[in-house]
């Protein structure tokens, strides 16, 4: 019996099965194959797109951007800092330093980092007992045993302590301690800094100045020693070089400098020295002398200058109250330098403007006779000498000698308002006088228009105007100079760096009046430190100095009195101006005392404390004594 189809698959218990043809079978072989090949096709473009998208980038990167990063790399690892420049130091006219820099070292610590430093150190060795706290203790005491003048170990203590991530521990450690610490605690770092020193302490400090490190400057290239006061201050673009610049490997881009990788980009450039014209010597024994004499007759202050009487350069410039730079004062005023900033009315000191004019116009000779009354009018008021006397007859020495305020106006009125003011001005009142310091007032002449006839009863006594110690001395310097007036000045030359010395521009000089009526003028004064009974004692005789002829004159301005607003009978400017010595003048010495007590002895007059300073100066610079005596004139007759 024939087999039946698809009885098979029954008898085996299997379930239906489908056959397919070769075709069939042959065209899902291909669809397969087209499917595979498609997606391996996708696959390399994706993986071509990617490739290419990172060659694009990578050829960017080296193209355009490989200077930047490489930059940026650099930088995390090497630092730029500034090298300061070493300040020039200030002389004096002998090569004695009146201040100089020394290099110092400013200690810091990264709180930040010495805590998470010693933190972990703590916690990876926990028996070692060591940790933040003992590693703060062991440094502190160590830096406060180094630097036992500088910081205490309390201090410390509270700098490590603070709430910051970086803090300053102590300033002006010396360069060899503070490496000594550094090494020993890696964690102690140091800026390099410098202090100023001043080896004279108070000698010339208002002159001088004062200067410390400064870091206000958003500029780290500034920071530097700068100036605050005085020469320190005026000069300071002389005396503070230019800053150079280093290169350093820092650890992991941190502050902390790997020894050894310094390099230089641009060396530091020192300062220029200033070379002054001041003696430190006699800059000293001014302040003495003059300090000593403000005490003794009870003034508010005081100040004094000693010029070459042929260059106008100042020895010496001198004020009651002075400081140490070295401890600086925290008030700016104590820094201040009255003997140019403080002008005063100088009484009959300035009377030498009206002899220069009187004898120079010609209405008068030394020996003319005036009929002089105690007391005269002018406008609405009466100008009295200091003294009470009766008419009397004076030589025109004679007035000057003796000071009387009568008698010059008589003179002033032969003179007239417009030659007086011509000869003031030529004498440089109402004028800086250029010396070469901060802060020099011109001091106050009324303007010609305003001048009543009370105005001019006052000019030419010496009130009513007013005038700085320096103006009024550099008044005698220009009579003891043959009539030329010529500008002070403190500097003398500029010493730059590689030892070039550099003079100051020459100063102005002013021909005042000619040689004949300025001799004519300081052989007149020369009667004002006379002695002996009315008829020949000048104002002055305490100013005369055994075996010199000095020529000088006395003055003493009424000072306003801040409760009234008027003249005060109690306050008074003392002042003294004199030539040494007059017949071969080297010096002239000028001093101002402000409102001494003119009851005391020496209060009413400066004569003495000139005569003190004449003295030391004559022995200092062996000032040869006069030949003979000089002339004894008769001032009243």
């Amino acid at each position: 019996m024939p087999r039946q189809r698809g009885t098979r698959g029954a008898e085996s218990g299997r379930g239906p099965h489908r056959t397919y043809s070769v075709r069939a079978r042959r065209s899902r072989s291909a669809t397969t194959v087209r499917n595979n090949r498609n997606r391996f096709v996708a696959g390399r473009i994706a993986l071509t797109l990617v490739l290419v998208a990172a060659g694009l980038k990578l050829v960017h990167i080296q193209a355009f951007e490989a200077a930047a990063l490489s930059e940026r790399a650099e930088r995390q690892r090497t630092t730029i800092i500034d090298i300061p420049a070493e300040r020039g130091s200030i002389l004096d006219r002998n090569g004695a330093e009146l201040a100089f820099s020394v290099e110092t070292r400013k200690l810091w610590v990264n709180l930040r980092q010495m805590r998470e430093t010693w933190t972990e150190y703590a916690r990876e060795h926990p028996s070692s007992g060591k940790n933040f706290d003992t590693r703060v203790a062991e440094v502190a005491d160590h830096i406060a045993r180094q630097v036992p003048d500088l910081v205490t170990e309390q201090e410390l203590l509270e700098a490590f302590h603070k709430d910051a991530s970086f803090t300053y521990l102590v300033d002006d450690v010396e360069p060899s301690v503070a490496e000594r610490i550094s090494q020993r605690f890696p964690e102690i770092g140091y800026e390099k800094r410098a202090k100023r020193v001043y080896p004279g302490e108070e000698v010339a400090a208002n002159i001088v100045g004062y200067a410390n490190w400064r870091t206000e400057s958003e500029n780290v290239h500034e920071h530097n020693l700068h100036g605050l006061s005085g020469l320190e201050s005026y000069r300071d673009e002389d005396l503070v070089g230019t800053p150079g610049r280093q290169i350093v490997d820092t650890a992991q881009g941190a502050d902390v400098v790997i020894p050894g990788t310094e390099q230089d980009m641009q060396p530091a450039t020192p300062g220029s020295d200033l070379e002054l014209t001041i003696d430190s010597d006699v800059q000293y024994e001014l302040q003495r002398s003059l300090a000593a004499y403000v005490d003794k007759v009870k003034a508010e202050g005081g100040s004094a200058v000693v010029l070459d009487a042929r260059t106008g350069e100042v020895y010496a410039l001198a004020n009651h109250r002075t400081f140490d730079p070295n401890e600086p004062p925290s008030s700016p005023e104590a820094m201040g330098n009255p003997a140019v900033s403080t002008p005063f009315e100088p009484g009959s000191v300035a009377k030498i403007i009206t002899a220069t004019a009187a004898i120079e116009s010609g209405v008068v000779t030394p020996e003319t006779e005036l009929s002089v009354a105690g007391a005269m009018p002018v406008a609405d008021h009466t100008v009295h000498d200091a003294w009470s006397h009766a008419t009397q007859t004076f030589t025109v020495t004679g007035v000057f000698a003796k000071s009387s305020n009568v008698g010059t106006l008589l003179l002033a009125n032969e003179i007239g308002p417009d030659r007086f003011l011509s000869m003031l001005e030529k004498f440089g009142i109402g004028q800086r006088t250029n010396i070469g310091l901060p802060g020099e007032s011109p001091g106050y002449v009324p303007p010609r228009e305003q001048w009543s006839g009370t105005t001019y009863g006052n000019l030419p006594i010496g009130q009513g105007l007013s005038m700085t110690v320096v103006q009024m001395t550099s008044m005698y310097q220009a009579i003891a100079n043959g009539g030329v007036r010529v500008e002070p000045r403190v500097v003398k030359a500029k010493i730059t760096p590689d030892g070039r010395r550099i003079p100051e521009p020459a100063p102005k000089s002013v021909r005042v009046t000619d040689a004949k009526t300025a001799d004519t003028v300081k052989n007149m004064l020369r009667a004002t430190v006379q002695g002996g009974d009315y008829a020949y004692s000048g104002s002055a005789p305490e100013a005369a100095l055994e075996g010199y002829h000095i020529s000088g004159k006395t003055g003493t301005g009424q000072q306003i009195d801040p409760d009234t607003g008027a003249y005060s009978d109690r306050l008074h400017n003392i002042t003294f101006a004199g030539i040494l010595p007059a017949d071969e003048p080297r010096f002239v010495v000028g001093i101002w005392l402000d409102a001494p007590d003119t009851t005391i002895p020496g209060g009413s007059s400066a004569g003495a404390l000139f005569s003190e300073v004449a003295s030391y100066l004559a022995q200092r610079y062996n000032i040869p004594v006069s030949d003979q005596a000089g002339p004894r004139v008769r001032l009243v007759r």
